[in-house]
């Protein structure tokens, strides 16, 4: 480890660094060195992290850098360097983390840039020129991607509308024509949208996560209509000047007053008790939709209730979203509060999570998984109803404004969702793989008992067998390196992603924050003091620090390089029990026999 960043270093980088054959970080950014990058570095094998940003350097990125198998993070931001983006960068299969901004790279947007595990792309502040290529649309698991002040041009790859996982697009200042594409409102976690002073026409889409974005998003694209009152065709351009005609303003009042007399006809129907759902809305669905219920907790609810109680699914009920998915709270008289998840429609992975959810949590029942109620066909999509969890998940929990779950019940929690697991593996025939195990999709309920859900990409896989995906799915941070390297699937890619919860439990840190995986920031701790990342309110109300120190040494067993190497959930959910206090121990004993484990 060679950490230099944020001091006066001058000159150029010594080409004798690429003889330290053991490196995994160099860090020389925030400095004033000048020169070229030495393609000598290419000869680090084991380096992890490459951090030269905001020096003076100059010249091309050496294509040997490629050579760097092992590179997951490469920063080169605000220095001179020129070149284009070599087809090379498609080596660096692990890598997670690209920063080229504000250089003078030139040239195309490489079509084979397909870095399956990449998590941020940053190229924004260079010279580069054609198109956007299609094959942006295979970064599924890219959160953040920033290709702003270039000279870009051509249309917006409608194939980014299959990025689940993307939170900020930023686009702008270049020369993209074309429409807005109505695939981006598939992008549910989509938060950050720049798309100002580009060449864009037709419609603003209107739906989804595009109601979230403010105008400031489409400035200057002169051929845009927006969707907001009194905006029209050309309104986002900077320099024109919205003017409505009298026509215009009639044709307004009129409309208000329509609109007003349709209310009030609505209103009275309403009053009269007449079908919830009529009309056009009617010919979504095959039919009356209808509630099938698999539970007796259920018995007494009808569709028509459900819809009127949540006033049609209206977004002020929504109390959580997912990639393919928002979550509602539905609480009738006289019966518990429902979560009601709604599958979103607009495409065929949509459809599939749901058949697979329904297939597999209709099919199983444990007291650590959650229970599904019944579910819906209905034209407000495809509806799956489940207990409500009073205490939310336990990413919340450890992430949100009050952290203060203490030791004996951080250790519970971990137990419970290992007893998950370690029945959806060996239990279940054929064994089931969940596939997207994480802090987000472990709920709590009002006792803090740990409930796995979200089986919307889990996948079932007959004993003694090993399923080849055709690509990587799950979430940055979570996923199996060595599923994430050879697309072989089994149940220890579970329990590598359980380690990373672990982890998560012990720091009260995120898996990936501010660029930082936390399995490799607790590894790099020098002459292992990985116990200094211990989250105080552990330390403050553990009385045995050693057991802490167990736990975490069973994290990092669980995350092993090697599938191989990892153990089993079975393994995990007896080392657990045996760090349990007494007390805690009667406790999960008695539950277990009050609540056994059973398929349904």
């Amino acid at each position: 480890m060679l950490m230099l960043s944020g001091n006066n270093l001058t000159g150029s980088i010594p080409p004798e660094l690429g003889n330290m054959s053991n490196l995994k970080y160099l860090e020389l950014d925030n400095n004033e060195l000048t020169g070229q990058i030495p393609p000598e570095l290419g000869k680090l094998k084991k380096l992890m992290n490459l951090n030269l940003a905001r020096n003076q350097l100059e010249g091309p990125i050496p294509e040997n850098i490629s050579s760097c198998i092992a590179l997951t993070f490469f920063n080169v931001q605000s220095n001179n360097l020129n070149g284009t983006i070599t087809l090379e960068f498609q080596k660096l299969e692990r890598l997670s983390y690209l920063d080229l901004s504000s250089n003078d790279i030139n040239g195309m947007i490489p079509i084979a840039l397909g870095l399956i595990r990449l998590d941020t792309l940053n190229l924004s502040g260079n010279n580069l020129s054609g198109f956007l290529p299609a094959e942006f649309g295979n970064l599924i698991n890219t959160v953040d991607i920033d290709l702003s002040a270039n000279r870009l041009s051509g249309p917006i790859p409608q194939e980014l509308g299959e990025l689940h996982n993307l939170v900020s697009l930023i686009l702008n200042n270049n020369n993209l024509s074309g429409e807005v594409p109505l695939q981006l409102t598939n992008c549910v976690r989509l938060t950050t949208l720049n798309l100002s002073n580009n060449n864009l026409s037709g419609d603003i889409p209107v739906i989804n996560n595009f109601t979230r974005f403010t105008r400031e998003s489409f400035f200057g694209n002169p051929g845009l209509c927006g969707h907001w009152i009194g905006s029209h065709c050309g309104t986002y351009s900077r320099h024109s000047k919205a003017s409505i005609s009298t026509p215009v303003i009639v044709c307004i009042s009129l409309g208000s007053v329509i609109i007003f007399c349709v209310i009030m006809i609505a209103l009275y129907c309403s009053n009269r008790s007449k079908p919830f759902i009529e009309g056009s809305e009617r010919k979504m669905g095959q039919g009356c939709p209808r509630l099938v219920i698999l539970h007796m907790d259920m018995v007494g609810y009808t569709y028509e209730d459900i819809m009127r109680i949540t006033e049609n699914l209206n977004e002020k009920y929504i109390i959580g979203y997912g990639a393919t998915s928002q979550v509602y709270k539905c609480v009738p008289r006289n019966h518990k509060p429902t979560a009601i998840k709604r599958m979103h429609r607009q495409s065929t992975e949509n459809l599939r999570a749901f058949e697979t959810e329904l297939k597999i949590v209709g099919s199983i029942k444990h007291r650590n998984l959650v229970s599904l109620q019944g579910y819906s066909l209905s034209p407000h999509g495809n509806l799956l109803f489940y207990d409500y969890m009073v205490n939310g998940s336990l990413w919340d929990i450890l992430h949100g404004t009050s952290n203060r779950l203490d030791w004996n019940t951080r250790l519970r929690i971990a137990l419970g969702a290992a007893q998950g697991l370690a029945y959806l593996h060996p239990d279940c025939n054929p064994r089931i793989i969940h596939r997207d195990v994480k802090t987000s999709n472990i709920l709590l309920d009002d006792n803090f008992e740990a409930r796995l859900t979200d089986f919307g990409i889990a996948k079932c896989i007959p004993s003694a067998e090993t399923h080849t995906s055709t690509c990587v799915v799950g979430t940055i941070g979570y996923i199996d390196p060595e599923y994430a390297r050879t697309l072989r699937l089994n149940e220890k890619s579970d329990v590598y992603s359980y380690g990373i919860v672990l982890l998560e439990l012990l720091t009260g840190r995120k898996a990936v924050d501010n660029y930082s995986n936390l399995l490799q920031l607790i590894r790099s701790k020098v002459d292992n003091r990985f116990m200094d990342t211990v989250d105080p309110e552990v330390a403050a109300t553990c009385a045995d620090l050693a057991v802490v120190r167990k736990v975490f040494e069973l994290a990092f067993f669980c995350s092993r390089e090697r599938s191989s190497d990892r153990p089993t959930m079975i393994d995990v959910v007896l080392l657990l029990q045996s760090l349990l206090p007494a007390s805690t121990q009667a406790e999960v004993s008695e539950q277990t026999n009050q609540h056994p484990a059973a398929t349904t």
